[in-house]
């Protein structure tokens, strides 16, 4: 039962300059609190995970499209709800966005013009119309991205010689060599690979005339239409590529290829050796859909249990979700086990609960200690991470490993001996994959070789997996759970990474998150658990750079064309997730409650919902920056109850006088200005 307690009230200044009440003082606080832990227990499934659906763009849905169409299959009753969802999410011109709220993108929108066809949609219907409009204003087929032309030459919507050439003797390159497959990042590796079978095979797939799509043609093109821009500057890699495209296009067209027959055989062993339990490959559609067409052109028949799973991996992908019949990027329940468990053990909740053992355990059961890619650069090191799915055993990755271990250094009623063994193996291969730079990456170790994102094919930019602020930021507050410090030669060269990559406001650049709000939280976390001094210069100007974004109604929020657009980092409508990020962020970097912290809650605790969840329509989540974002659909809450639970915890620690009651100059701070702290019960 929850004790009684005196409410001394907590102010806090607006904009305007008048005094705020955090309203209703910490009853308040502790019953969002329970509520939000109550919705968390009732959402975990039985054998102790959380998972919840992560939504992109519509992408997804028209290449799921594409693929029952290359396999020759028709689920209609699927593809009309997904039409129905498509239909539902395009913009008012017409378009369909990278992000919710996001400008028309061009691709994404030739992409479901096309599906939209494929499903029986005539061109005259309204949606289509609308649809034809935007790209025939933005210049047709021929200004469609790599991805989009390839999905389209399957059909015979898109000329062949329209597309970069990617060999397929790729394969036959050494690891030694600079461009090679294991010098790409893994998820662009999992696609690439399939990809140049199917760009050597080039197949060809009937459709009916009606879902042809010639009438997104401003004119029937030549090759100076379809060909890729160079640089401004003449001496560059990306006119070098270029160059060097022509020559691999020019060598192409002779049917001497000596190599070809091996280079096939062995991309083709590749996939195979690369199938994962479940029947998928690297846990992400791209890899999926295309190793299974790219099987299917070598002539594997569906009735091949190699084809089979691949296909029940795929569906497995398909998601109800508000209404929907949605088709996602890949699935999420690691990533939101470990931080669900976070949230739930920072809001009070005892590490030896029942709940967090299931789930402790769950976690320790899905370790991986199977060799992977990652072990090309790094033969010597032994496997002990995880991955961000059910089954993904070639890719674990350092930012999910980072958060378990985390979680599993204050969790109490998993196994002892399951529990020591799993944080052993977990720690050295997430300290083992630190790059020369003192960063860390989430797949590989030292993957920047920047050059490759200017391959013509690479027009995602996303070849290549470089340390990043926030994964190495994460790392910080791993060592610093379990008690590292500076003196620690690895956090030592992790700080000097994060040094040299701030930027002049103060602010980081968030990879995996949006944006320099995700970076900054990520890296402060970091700093406090390591023990840096909370007064540097550079912390405080991150602290800084945090306060001088909040918005007027007490949240935080930044756009996704922070990606695009720099001079705008910090700003856009407030969202549950990001203001969450920036409490935690300015919790880390500072010891007083500022007015902004106290501003901040009380934003969360307006927002939450009676049933202890939060709402949040806007993209939060970085798969590739610049080129394609995600909703995780549990952001919304476990970072609103891991902000609340921390805040709640500094009041104790103030209001307890345990030494941290001082604000950044060191002045004691008073216990009796702050509301009296009792931790909320579980009932």
């Amino acid at each position: 039962m929850q004790e009684t307690m005196q409410v001394v009230s907590s102010s806090a200044i607006t904009p305007a300059g008048e005094e705020r009440q955090l309203s209703g003082g910490t009853d308040r606080l502790d019953a969002a609190v329970a509520r939000s832990q109550a919705w968390f227990f009732a959402q975990q499934r039985p054998e102790g995970f959380w998972h919840a659906p992560l939504e992109a763009n519509v992408s997804m849905e028209t290449e799921y499209i594409f693929f029952n169409r290359f396999m020759g299959r028709r689920p209609e009753a699927i593809e009309r709800r997904i039409a129905d969802r498509m239909l539902a999410t395009q913009a008012e011109d017409g378009s369909w966005p990278l992000y919710y709220g996001g400008p028309g993108h061009l691709s994404n929108t030739i992409e479901a013009y096309f599906a939209l066809k494929l499903c029986g949609l005539d061109a005259d219907h309204p949606a289509l119309q609308r649809a034809r409009e935007f790209i025939m204003a933005r210049g047709g087929l021929a200004k469609a991205g790599v991805f989009t032309r390839t999905f389209l030459a399957y059909f015979g919507q898109f000329p062949w010689s329209g597309l970069p050439a990617m060999p397929v003797e790729l394969m036959l390159l050494p690891p030694w060599f600079p461009i090679n497959i294991y010098a790409l990042s893994s998820w662009a590796r999992g696609t690439v690979v399939p990809m140049i079978i199917l760009m050597a095979k080039q197949p060809a797939i009937d459709i009916p005339a009606a879902a042809h799509i010639g009438e997104l043609w401003l004119k029937p093109p030549t090759p100076a239409d379809l060909a890729f821009s160079p640089s401004r500057d003449w001496l560059t890699w990306r006119n070098g590529f270029l160059a060097l495209d022509r020559l691999l296009t020019f060598l192409g067209r002779s049917s001497w290829k000596p190599l070809r027959a091996r280079a096939l055989r062995q991309a083709e062993q590749w996939i195979l050796s690369h199938q994962d339990v479940n029947g998928g490959w690297g846990g992400i559609q791209p890899a999926m859909i295309n190793s299974v067409m790219a099987l299917r052109a070598l002539g594997h028949l569906e009735s091949e249990p190699v084809i089979a799973k691949g296909i029940q991996a795929i569906d497995d992908f398909l998601i109800e979700s508000e209404g929907h019949l949605m088709f996602q990027p890949c699935v999420s329940p690691v990533w939101d086990t470990a931080l669900a468990v976070k949230a739930l053990l920072d809001a009070g909740v005892p590490g030896n609960d029942p709940a967090l053992a299931r789930a402790a355990e769950w976690l320790i059961a899905n370790q991986v200690f199977k060799t992977g890619d990652w072990q090309i650069y790094n033969p010597d090191l032994e496997p002990g991470g995880w991955v961000f799915e059910f089954a993904n055993d070639w890719y674990p990755d350092v930012d999910d490993s980072a958060v378990i271990l985390m979680v599993l250094k204050r969790t109490t009623g998993a196994d002892p001996v399951r529990l020591a063994r799993a944080i052993a193996y977990g720690m050295n291969w997430t300290f083992g994959m630190q790059s020369r730079s003192g960063g860390w990456a989430a797949f590989d170790t030292d993957n920047d070789s920047h050059f490759l994102n200017q391959i013509p094919f690479a027009d995602m930019e996303a070849m290549i997996d470089p340390p990043s602020e926030d994964v190495t930021g994460r790392m910080l507050e791993l060592m610093g759970t379990y008690g590292f410090d500076l003196h620690f030669g690895r956090a030592r060269r992790a700080r000097e990474f994060i040094v040299g990559t701030q930027r002049p406001d103060g602010s980081w650049w968030g990879r995996w998150g949006a944006n320099f709000i995700y970076g900054t939280w990520s890296v402060l976390s970091g700093l406090r658990a390591i023990g840096e001094d909370l007064n540097a210069p550079y912390v405080r100007r991150a602290v800084a750079w945090l306060k001088a974004h909040q918005n007027a109604d007490g949240g935080w929020g930044e756009s996704i064309r922070t990606y695009d657009d720099e001079s705008i980092a910090g700003q856009g409508a407030s969202t549950v997730s990001q203001t969450a990020w920036a409490v935690l962020g300015l919790l880390a970097g500072e010891q007083e409650l500022s007015p902004e912290v106290r501003r901040g809650v009380d934003y969360l605790l307006d927002q939450q919902r009676p049933d202890g969840s939060w709402d949040e329509l806007h993209f939060t989540g970085t798969g590739f920056p610049r080129h394609f974002y995600l909703r995780y659909h549990m952001y919304r809450n476990y970072f609103p109850l891991m902000a609340l639970g921390r805040f709640r915890t500094r009041i104790a620690e103030v209001a307890g006088g345990n030494g941290a009651g001082h604000d950044r100059n060191g002045r004691p701070m008073h216990a009796q200005d702050l509301p009296a702290f009792t931790p909320a019960a579980r009932n």
